[in-house]
């Protein structure tokens, strides 16, 4: 199956206060080497948002989240001076249970939700954990980044963000 370029999942997966975060360590090559990310990854051919997140959560943890269970949270919108351009659909799930498998994508960790902000981010993703955790709103965020992957522009809603 082929991959729908630009098109991609991202869930975070939830245990009482922690989340299960991707320490991304294993790919070369990889735009988010050494960063923190929930697990997700690119559409296939004929895939909805919930069927990517589905396989994708099952490939890199080998949990079995019903489709019924993922929370469509946000629509993310990330373009960048580099010329990238990415829609990634936002989940969050309840862990249903036991440890993740070994994932060959980095190492599987999980974190209390208040330390994740210590953790090497990408900058964008700041601003959506806060917005998970203020609301249960669905929203739609647009970040643009410059060449050297700093964050330029956020837009929540359609309404510019301040940035620090």
């Amino acid at each position: 199956m082929s991959k729908m370029e630009g098109l991609t999942t991202l869930c975070y997966i939830e245990r009482g206060d922690e989340y299960l975060m991707l320490h991304r360590v294993s790919k070369k090559n990889d735009i988010s080497k050494d960063k923190w990310l929930g697990v997700g990854g690119h559409f296939e051919d004929n895939e909805s948002p919930e069927e990517c997140m589905k396989r994708e959560i099952f490939e890199e943890t080998g949990y079995d989240i019903p489709l019924v269970e993922l929370k469509y949270r946000a629509i993310i919108t990330f373009i960048s001076d580099r010329g990238d351009y990415e829609l990634m659909s936002l989940f969050t799930a309840a862990c249903p249970g036991g440890e993740p498998k070994k994932c060959e994508e980095g190492e599987l960790v999980w974190i209390p939700k208040k330390a994740v902000y210590d953790l090497n981010l990408w900058e964008g993703d700041r601003i959506f954990f806060r917005l998970l955790e203020e609301s249960d709103e669905f929203f739609s965020l647009k970040m643009a980044y410059d060449k050297n992957d700093r964050l330029k522009e956020a837009v929540l809603n359609g309404k510019a963000l301040k940035l620090d």
